[in-house]
């Protein structure tokens, strides 16, 4: 038996194969441009494409060539005119497409060429991706090298011409260095110029625009007038303007590419945990498959070291994991039979094998990328203000760029070389990109930024709202508290205990969590009912058995107790039998972070489905003065709709399925990962930990994002309101146009950047 190794993945494969699976095919048939499959059929990037539960197909492809804001209209908007497309939605700054359609799955590569027939690339996201990524910053490198060394040769040449007249120099030593120029500059601007020619040439055959079509018309024109000049022995050669302005554009796209890069670190390095090998158990045979190819019920083997390739149970072996990524704890976190892993993190003592529950694209990970790739591409109110901006940017330009000729040319009667100069550095001067980047940059930081301390964006204009908060509504249990109450010990009646706890174990309460773990016996089976804010109920024996707060089970008239314990009654055939007491903690962090969010001025309140005496205890403690108890899933809603009447913003934070209304009905809402899934679906934040500090973080990222959004439009209005005027007066040359032009972009991603800098001042 032959054996050899998949060309895609390196994965063993016998008889020779080329390829371990039909996916390594259909991935190294996309990044090698040849659209075939195991069928033999064409496929290309549909083949990548997910089904959705309605039927659709969604794809997610990085795309090259993303300059501006420019090209993402462009891109979004082909799409979008086709009848079968959902959803398009391009990310500038991570230059990934999201992108839904109803049909088949072949349909994908028909959108996918109306992507690439406007002059941008379409490639998997794997590994490959990176490596293209990394050779355009080599060409971009190489690019600046060859404008970089013309430039300065030029300006050697450069120096005679200026600082001799024509009379002294004579006319055949001048035209004799500006042939020389030519020979230096004409070469060196046919290769650096590429980048942004074969852009502009891409769009302009499908007759439409971008940035790069004025940046390539302006430097053709200088080319060409100094050409003209030189054959007619005049003077208005620019030679050296024209390659000094490739270099400094060059400088800033290269520098851009790297910003970029660096903003999406925070998702690369998650996903990078979700590629390599997994060692599979099956029966007594052991082999590795791709991390790719796990699928739910596998059994795997995790040696020590090595990461955690899918959410699972640990089935065998005792061990401890760095679950920092996900909880953001960084004390590891201890395995034992039975525990949960998930995708990503890290196993540090011994092996373990596990049982996968989730594979790894529908890992608790591949969610929070899922989640970050969201909150970036959703089209927030600032994005929405750029678009617009951005779009109105091809038609005023060329008309501004037309306008400074002819004004020039005819009114001010200045020579047409001069004129069409000062029109070149308007068509330069005048780019989107600083505007463009205004609020993705600061988007992708920030969102990567709150990652990291275990905050999960779910809405992309969830910053934007919760910056603005005035108040904010805390849940108790589970979410002011940590969620975790105890049984209180005490002489229970068995047969009551096992009743109970039939029932608890069909919910996902704190409460009867608690009660479930309290209890060790074997559990009777019972159909069970769940009423969002009072409790459990189910048909026992022929009985009604219900398991809830006091007001629902208890007993009728019965004054409340100056106890400050959580408490569920049972009650059997509508006689209250057992009442059981638990006690539940603040999160270590709470006092702090309410004291901290009203030293801010923002008001704390505190509304709970549990007895008044329990909620004002946990109030006093938290340090919250306004407070409501035994508040139900409606009169939440009702007490959230009164405070918007007010005048008030309002961030709700709940984990339970009597929060989900008042979740929705918030201003902006966040919910603890703990919370059941209705509520997570409701929210527009989850956070990871047993710490409430994320509430008080988020809030600070928010405002401090939105200052910097503000900021950057500040900065490139700024921009534009100075540098165009002096363009179109002509005080401006294209050299320092194109300065100009990178350096607003490079300011704005430099300015975004402080959502870093102030994190590493904090801490």
């Amino acid at each position: 038996m032959t054996v050899s190794a998949c060309i895609h993945c390196g994965t063993p494969t016998s008889n020779g194969a080329d390829f371990c699976c039909a996916g390594c095919e259909a991935a190294h048939a996309v990044v090698a441009g040849v659209k075939v499959s195991a069928s033999g059929k064409s496929s290309g990037l549909a083949s990548l494409a997910t089904e959705q539960p309605d039927g659709s197909y969604r794809l997610e492809a990085g795309v090259e060539g993303i300059h501006c804001a420019s090209c993402i209209r462009l891109i979004e908007n082909a799409l979008g005119a086709e009848a079968d497309v959902r959803s398009a939605r391009v990310n500038m700054t991570t230059e990934r497409l999201a992108l839904v359609w109803q049909g088949t799955r072949e349909r994908g590569n028909e959108l996918a060429a109306v992507v690439t027939k406007l002059g941008y690339k379409l490639h998997a996201l794997n590994d490959t991706a990176d490596d293209g990524k990394d050779s355009e910053e080599r060409r971009l490198l190489k690019a600046i090298a060859v404008a970089g060394f013309a430039a300065g040769n030029l300006m050697l040449l450069s120096v005679g011409l200026w600082t001799t007249t024509s009379e002294t120099m004579g006319i055949a030593m001048r035209d004799m260095m500006h042939w020389v120029s030519a020979l230096i500059a004409l070469p060196a601007v046919l290769y650096a110029g590429r980048p942004f020619f074969a852009s502009a040439w891409s769009v302009l055959k499908e007759k439409h625009t971008n940035m790069d079509v004025p940046i390539s018309i302006a430097v053709l024109l200088a080319c060409a007038m100094s050409v003209f000049e030189a054959a007619r022995h005049g003077e208005h050669v620019y030679f050296d303007s024209a390659t000094m302005l490739l270099f400094f554009l060059l400088i800033g796209r290269y520098l851009d590419a790297r910003a970029k890069g660096k903003a999406r670190e925070s998702a690369s390095k998650l996903l990078s945990r979700l590629t390599g090998f997994a060692t599979v158990i099956e029966g007594a045979a052991v082999r590795e498959v791709p991390v790719r190819d796990i699928r739910e019920g596998m059994r795997l083997s995790v040696a020590a070291g090595e990461n955690i390739p899918a959410d699972g149970t640990v089935l065998k072996g005792v061990s401890a994991a760095d679950m920092s990524l996900i909880s953001g704890e960084t004390l590891p976190e201890a395995l034992t039979p039975g525990s949960s892993v998930f995708a990503g993190t890290l196993n540090l003592s011994a092996p373990i094998e596990i049982t996968v529950t989730k594979a790894s694209e529908k890992s608790l990970l591949s969610e929070i990328v899922r989640l970050l790739e969201t909150a970036e591409q959703a089209n927030a109110r600032y994005v929405r203000l750029a678009d617009r901006a951005a779009r109105l940017y091809t038609p005023v330009v060329h008309a501004m760029g037309a306008l400074t000729f002819i004004g020039w040319w005819l009114v001010m009667q200045a020579p047409w070389q001069v004129s069409l100069l000062h029109a070149v550095t308007v068509l330069i001067i005048t780019c989107p990109c600083a505007l463009g980047l205004a609020v993705p940059v600061v988007q992708v930081l920030a969102s990567g930024r709150l990652m990291k301390s275990g905050i999960l964006l779910k809405s992309g204009d969830a910053l934007e709202r919760l910056a603005d908060v005035d108040t904010v509504v805390f849940d108790k249990t589970g979410t002011l508290t940590i969620g975790k109450p105890a049984l209180v010990p005490a002489d229970y009646d068995r047969d009551h205990l096992a009743l109970a706890a039939a029932l608890a174990a069909h919910s996902k309460h704190p409460l009867s969590k608690a009660l479930t773990a309290a209890y060790s016996g074997l559990r009777r089976d019972a159909d069970v009912s769940e009423m969002p804010g009072q409790g459990l109920e189910a048909t026992v024996d022929g009985q009604q058995v219900r398991l809830g707060n006091r007001r629902w089970c208890g007993p009728e008239g019965l004054d409340r107790d100056s106890d400050t314990h959580l408490e569920l009654w049972l009650n059997i055939a509508g006689a209250p039998v057992a009442r059981f007491a638990f006690a539940d903690d603040l999160r270590p962090d709470a006092a702090t972070v309410v004291s901290h969010l009203l030293a801010g001025g923002i008001e704390v309140r505190l509304l709970s489905g549990d007895r008044f005496d329990v909620v004002r205890h946990t109030a006093e403690k938290a340090g919250i003065k306004a407070f409501q108890g035994q508040v139900s899933p409606v009169e939440k809603c009702n007490y959230l709709e009164k405070l918007v009447a007010e005048g008030r913003t309002v961030l709700m934070v709940g984990d339970g399925l009597n929060d989900a209304p008042a979740l929705a009905a918030a201003h902006v809402s966040m919910s603890p990962s703990s919370a059941i899934d209705i509520t997570q679906n409701t929210a527009d934040i989850v956070f990871q930990g047993d710490r409430l500090l994320p509430v008080l973080e988020g809030m600070r990222v928010a405002r401090l994002s939105n200052r910097l959004v503000k900021q950057n439009f500040g900065l490139a209005v700024l921009y534009n309101i100075f540098a165009i005027p002096l363009a179109v007066l002509g005080y401006v040359t294209p050299m320092v146009a194109a300065a100009a032009m990178s350096g607003s972009s490079l300011v704005v991603i430099l300015n975004a950047f402080r959502l870093n800098i102030s994190r590493a001042d904090r801490n």
